[in-house]
C-alpha cells in the first residue's frame, strides 16, 4: 500500500469515526443526563480510533468530542456546564478554563490512548490484553484530567454551584471519580475490546491495495 493510498484511508478513517463522534454527542447514548454532570461514552470512539489510527487522530478525535461537550453544555446546561462552556463563563480565564476543560482534557484521552496503545504493541502484549488496559486507561483519562482540572481550577465556583464549602471538594471529586469514572471506565474496557477486536479483525482480512 503506497503512501497516498494509506493517507487517504487515515483521513477517510478519521472522519468516519468523527462522525461516529458527532452522532453519539446527539444521541442519549453518547451523553447521558445525570443530576448534575453529563456522564458520556463518546470517549470510547476516540479511543478504538486512536488505536487503529494513531495518537493523532486520537487527539483530533478528542477534539471533536470535546467540541461536541462545549455544544451540548452551552446549549442545554446543568448545573457544572460553566467548567465546559465558555459561553457560561464571567470573565477571560474562565472562558480559557472551560476550553481546556472541554476540549483541551479530550485531546488528552487520544494521546494518551494512542500512545498507550504503541507502547503495548512494543512489548509485544496480546492485543486481547492491551485493548482493555488501554479502554480503561483512556476511560480514566477523561474523568482524571476532567474532574482534576476542576478541582485545581474552578474548585471555588464549584463549591459554590453545590453550595459547600471549598474544602468538601476534593471528597466530592473523589466521589465522582469513583462513582461515575470507574464504571464508565470499566465499560469502555469492555466496550472497546468487543468493537477493536472486531474492526482489528476486519482490517486483517482485507486484502492490501497493491502499489501503483
Amino acid at each position: 500500500m503506497n503512501k497516498r493510498t494509506k493517507d487517504t484511508r487515515w483521513l477517510v478513517m478519521t472522519g468516519l469515526f468523527a462522525a461516529i463522534i458527532i452522532v453519539l454527542a446527539n444521541t442519549p447514548l453518547g451523553m447521558i443526563q445525570l443530576p448534575i454532570i453529563k456522564a458520556t461514552t463518546v470517549h470510547i470512539p476516540v479511543i478504538i480510533g486512536a488505536c487503529l489510527l494513531g495518537p493523532l487522530a486520537g487527539a483530533i478525535l478528542g477534539g471533536v468530542f470535546g467540541i461536541c461537550s462545549m455544544i451540548s453544555n452551552t446549549m442545554a446546561p446543568t448545573l457544572l456546564s460553566f467548567a465546559f462552556s465558555p459561553f457560561l463563563a464571567n470573565d477571560i480565564p474562565g472562558m480559557l478554563k472551560a476550553v481546556w476543560i472541554s476540549v483541551g482534557c479530550r485531546i488528552m484521552i487520544g494521546i494518551v490512548a494512542g500512545w498507550l496503545w504503541i507502547l503495548l504493541k512494543k512489548l509485544k502484549v496480546n492485543m486481547m490484553v492491551a485493548l482493555p488496559i488501554t479502554g480503561f486507561v483512556g476511560s480514566m483519562t477523561n474523568t482524571a484530567f476532567v474532574m482534576g482540572s476542576i478541582y485545581l481550577l474552578l474548585a471555588k465556583q464549584y463549591a459554590e454551584a453545590k453550595d459547600v464549602a471549598v474544602s468538601a471538594v476534593f471528597g466530592l471529586v473523589m466521589g465522582t471519580v469513583t462513582a461515575s469514572g470507574i464504571p464508565e471506565a470499566i465499560a469502555a474496557a469492555v466496550l472497546v475490546t468487543a468493537i477493536g477486536a472486531a474492526l482489528f479483525g476486519v482490517m486483517r482480512t482485507r486484502p492490501q491495495v497493491k502499489q501503483a
